[in-house]
């Protein structure tokens, strides 16, 4: 039993735990009552982590908690979304996945006709972003993938441009979750976006996957922070809920991203250990700064 559940017990139930690090733990009769948001940070979250709950049930607890975003979704979902009132912050519907992305030059032409197709739908629906990746090395130098990205993204810009669309890859790690992927550190991913451009190709900082390859969060952020065009958060090690059960401190985090500059969205994209929706306030509480 950890330190957080045996002081529930002693407290209540609905007791708030005012613990550092911590934020309140809810009595079921709490759990989707509106939380009382600051309104400077734009909240989001990524529905393949509660994907048990069907979209239309998700919606609406996450307008009862004041998210403003589900993402990760293609067309085909955005109509629900829609019904209540909320954003895609980062669309998927394009692209060949993961481990196929545009470090290949063979795959450019199919790429790049999943996305010119997606533009207009994008554009229909009120989105401006979508998801894209680099793809694994399979052998490839950083340097050639690098170059080999930059092709096939630059005959995407103009399009892009054209219809507001901004494409955002994701950095994630190769140590655990998605060996040999390529866009694993942030300089390289910056390095991309100098070699594109374009206001309208940027980075997804994904703050899990980057404490496990590189670690120096904060000072990543402030260094780069004119590349990233979308934060996701994650407890580490594991995944899992971001309080105090886990070795990042987001409140501290929120505030370096809150103090670039930044006006665009983070989207909770942890795994939750307990009741999914519980955690999901937590979450957004925790980085509600």
């Amino acid at each position: 039993m950890n330190r957080r559940t045996t002081l529930k017990k002693v407290l209540g139930g609905g007791a708030a735990l005012s613990l550092a690090g911590s934020v309140p733990l809810f009595a079921d009769s709490d759990r989707l009552k509106p939380l009382a948001l600051k309104g400077n940070i734009n909240h989001s979250v990524c529905k393949w982590c509660y994907g048990k709950i069907p979209l239309d049930t998700f919606a609406q607890d996450c307008v009862k908690i004041g998210i403003k975003s589900i993402e990760l979704l293609g067309p085909e979902d955005w109509p629900t979304l829609q019904k209540y009132g909320l954003k895609c912050a980062l669309p998927s519907g394009a692209g060949m996945g993961i481990e196929k992305g545009f470090n290949d030059l063979k795959l450019h032409d199919e790429l790049v006709a999943s996305y010119e197709a997606l533009f207009p739908k994008l554009k229909a629906a009120g989105h401006t972003s979508v998801i894209c990746f680099s793809g694994n090395r399979r052998g490839m130098s950083d340097l050639d993938g690098m170059r080999n990205c930059a092709i096939g993204l630059r005959r995407l810009m103009p399009m892009a441009e054209k219809y507001n669309v901004t494409m955002i890859m994701e950095l994630l790690n190769s140590k655990v979750n998605h060996k040999d992927y390529m866009c694993d550190h942030t300089a390289w991913g910056a390095g991309l976006c100098e070699m594109v451009g374009s206001e309208k190709f940027k980075l997804l900082y994904d703050i899990y996957h980057m404490q496990i390859m590189e670690g120096d969060v904060i000072a990543t952020i402030k260094q780069y922070h004119q590349y990233i065009g979308h934060y996701h958060t994650g407890g580490v090690p594991g995944r899992n809920e971001i309080d105090d059960s886990q070795e990042l401190y987001y409140p501290a985090i929120m505030k370096a991203i809150m103090a670039t500059g930044f006006k665009g969205y983070v989207a909770q994209e942890f795994i939750p250990t307990a009741d999914p929706i519980t955690s999901l306030r937590q979450g957004v509480q925790i980085c509600d700064i």
